[in-house]
C-alpha cells in the first residue's frame, strides 16, 4: 500500500466526487480512478459506491478513512520532527474554522505564520463546528477554531477557550421588539426564526437554551453564512438569536436587542487532538494565534 493511494482515497472521500478530487490533487481523473481501483484490489473490498453525481463511502471505506488520516498524520509528524531537528519547519497544517468568530483575525494570523515559516503549506476550510470537531478527533484537521454550545470537549479533543459572548436578538427595525431595551424569553416562542444550520455553534446554543426553558420555536429559514442570516432578518422574514459580535456587524437594516438576565453564552475555542498538536508547525501556529488574541485582551494564556 502506497501513501499516495491513501492521499487519493482521502481526497475522494472528502470531495465525494472524482472530478473535484482530481482537480484538488492536480491529477488526471483517469489516473485517480486507477489509483482507487488499485487500493480496492489490494484491500479486497470496494471503498466507494459510485453514482453519476457523487460517490459515497462503503462500510469498508468508512473504516479505512480514519486509519488513513491517522497514517498520513503520523508520516507528516515524522517528517516535521526531522525538519525541526534541522531548525526548519516543513509540511502542512490543516485548519478548520466556523465563520465570523470575531475573536481571532485569522487572515492576519496566517499571514504572520507564513512570513515566519514559508516552508509550511497552510490548508484552510470553513464548516460547522460539529463537523470540524469530528475532523480534529479523526485526524482530518490539525486544529480548528470552533464555537460551542457548552464548554466541554468531545472525547479525543482538547479545547482552549478563547472568549465567551452573550447571545442577542436581532430583528427588523419595524418589529415590535426592536424598541425594547431588553427582551424576555417569554416574548420569543411565538416568533418565526431565521437561524444557521444545526451543526453551527450558535444554532446549538439557541436550541439548547430553548430546550432548557421548555420552549418550542419555529425556524422558517436556515442559512449557512452570517450575511445571509442578517439579510433575511432585514427583509422581515424572521428574528434571530446570534452572538454579540454578529449582532453588531455593520448592517443598518437590523436592530440588536439584549436578552434580559439569562442570555445563553457562545463559547469560542481552539480545538486540537487531546494529546496535543500533531506536529511542530501546528504548535507554532497556535503560539502565533494565542499571541494575537492575547494582544486583544480576550484570551487566557495557553496551559
Amino acid at each position: 500500500m502506497e501513501l499516495r493511494h491513501l492521499e487519493h482515497f482521502i481526497a475522494v472521500a472528502e470531495e465525494e466526487h472524482f472530478t473535484r478530487a482530481a482537480e484538488r490533487l492536480r491529477l488526471a481523473q483517469s489516473g485517480l480512478s486507477a489509483s482507487i481501483r488499485s487500493l480496492e484490489r489490494e484491500l479486497g473490498a470496494p471503498l466507494f459506491v459510485r453514482s453519476t453525481r457523487r460517490v459515497a463511502l462503503t462500510e469498508a471505506g468508512r473504516a479505512l478513512l480514519a486509519e488513513a488520516r491517522r497514517t498520513l498524520a503520523s508520516v507528516a509528524a515524522a517528517r516535521s520532527a526531522v525538519a525541526a531537528v534541522q531548525g526548519l519547519l516543513r509540511g502542512t497544517v490543516s485548519i478548520g474554522t466556523e465563520q465570523c468568530l470575531a475573536v481571532i483575525d485569522l487572515p492576519t494570523v496566517l499571514s504572520r505564520f507564513r512570513a515566519v515559516h514559508p516552508g509550511v503549506e497552510v490548508r484552510l476550510r470553513q464548516g460547522g463546528s460539529s463537523g470540524l470537531l469530528e475532523e480534529v478527533r479523526t485526524g482530518g484537521l490539525d486544529l480548528a477554531f470552533v464555537a460551542l454550545s457548552c464548554g466541554r470537549a468531545p472525547a479525543g479533543v482538547g479545547l482552549t477557550p478563547l472568549t465567551t459572548e452573550p447571545m442577542m436578538l436581532v430583528c427588523h427595525p419595524g418589529h415590535p421588539l426592536a424598541a425594547c431595551e431588553a427582551v424576555d424569553w417569554s416574548a420569543l416562542p411565538d416568533e418565526t426564526f431565521v437561524d444557521f444550520h444545526p451543526d453551527w455553534g450558535a444554532r446549538q446554543v439557541t436550541d439548547r437554551a430553548f430546550g432548557a426553558a421548555g420552549l418550542e420555536r419555529q425556524v422558517a429559514v436556515e442559512v449557512n453564512d452570517v450575511h445571509s442570516l442578517l439579510d433575511f432578518v432585514a427583509a422581515g422574514l424572521g428574528v434571530a438569536l446570534v452572538p454579540r459580535p454578529i449582532a453588531y456587524k455593520k448592517n443598518k437594516k437590523v436592530v440588536a436587542v439584549p436578552l434580559r438576565a439569562t442570555a445563553p453564552e457562545w463559547v469560542v475555542a481552539v480545538a486540537v487532538p487531546a494529546n496535543g498538536p500533531a506536529n511542530p508547525a501546528t504548535g507554532a501556529l497556535l503560539a502565533i494565534a494565542h499571541e494575537s488574541t492575547s494582544a486583544q485582551g480576550t484570551v487566557p494564556a495557553p496551559a
